[in-house]
């Protein structure tokens, strides 16, 4: 069994697997190591480039179109074999050096997860850096996790913790608030941050949209992810409450003849009686589906096309 399997997904990344393969081997040379590489359908050739410089230690996953990085996260660990994983951008702004003090850290202090805080980051300021540092502030207020970068790929996990996070969607930002659901005991050290040289960044202005509705399921989840009826059912009770009260009232007022039917405390009441109705409603079927959900299937969320591992390949 590998020591440290090193998970990277790739979009796109030609011109950077060389250089980043070198520096990987660089920085663990002295480790039983692997590096899984996930291919989230490029088509640039970067799965020549890979296959080109691996050797023994390197596996390619070629999932057969793009599923996005969550899922090509969820693939690289799922077909890792180490005992730890660590997880790492392809575009070189990471720079594996960092890993073996992580992994030491890890191990020697015994966490479950150690988190990569870009100190210096090289980005633009305007495009990157502030919005960066905005969302990070939301993140931490709504969720209750406190660390300094949620963007930062660069992270090491005992392996329990890792197979665990159920990565999927664009929950891939999310990755400490997944492991604090499972309890698990997070760190963050400084590490280094380089500029892009080679290729595209794939962010663009609408993952702030995206980042926005996943949070509000994160949130969900740090809450309510085991008891929705909590959620749906406190707020269905005070609505259905209120809805009572307001029309219990308007049927005083018709007992002592007052015209009621043109007051828009009427329709207020109305709305209010069945919006709680529906509300827990929608709250016992969320029960039942997170009942299911914890006691579901193991069905993959991808497909993959090919796996090539040093010199030899298997279709799947």
């Amino acid at each position: 069994m590998k020591d440290l399997s090193v998970v990277i997904t790739v979009l796109n990344e030609r011109e950077n697997i060389q250089p980043l393969l070198e520096a990987i081997r660089k920085a663990l040379g002295t480790l039983n190591y692997e590096v899984v590489f996930v291919d989230d359908g490029s088509s640039d050739g970067t799965q020549k480039e890979i296959r080109k410089y691996a050797d023994e230690r390197i596996t390619l996953i070629e999932l057969r179109r793009n599923y996005g990085q969550s899922t090509a996260m969820t693939a690289g660990i799922e077909h890792s074999k180490g005992r730890y994983v660590a997880l790492l951008d392809g575009d070189l702004q990471n720079d594996p050096s960092d890993i073996p003090m992580m992994l030491e850290k890890l191990i020697d202090e015994d966490w479950d997860v150690v988190a990569g805080n870009r100190k210096n980051r090289q980005d633009g300021v305007f495009l990157r850096k502030v919005p960066s540092k905005i969302a990070n502030n939301i993140i931490r207020r709504m969720t209750g996790v406190y660390i300094k970068d949620y963007g930062c790929t660069l992270k090491v996990f005992k392996r329990e913790i890792a197979e665990d996070l159920g990565i999927y969607g664009e929950l891939h930002r999310f990755i400490p608030v997944l492991a604090k659901l499972q309890g698990a005991n997070i760190t963050q050290v400084d590490v280094k941050h380089h500029a892009r040289i080679h290729g595209q960044s794939k962010y663009g202005l609408n993952r702030t949209f995206k980042v926005m509705a996943d949070l509000m399921t994160m949130v969900f989840f740090r809450k309510y992810i085991q008891n929705p009826m909590h959620l749906f059912g406190t707020i269905g009770f005070i609505s259905f409450g209120l809805g009572l009260l307001i029309n219990f009232y308007l049927l005083i007022l018709k007992v002592l003849g007052n015209d009621i039917g043109g007051k828009p405390l009427l329709i207020l009441g109305l709305i209010l009686l069945l919006g709680g109705i529906q509300l827990i409603t929608i709250g016992i079927i969320a029960e039942i589906s997170i009942r299911n959900y914890f006691e579901g299937t193991n069905r993959k969320t991808y497909q993959v096309r090919r796996i090539f591992n040093g010199q030899e390949e298997t279709l799947e």
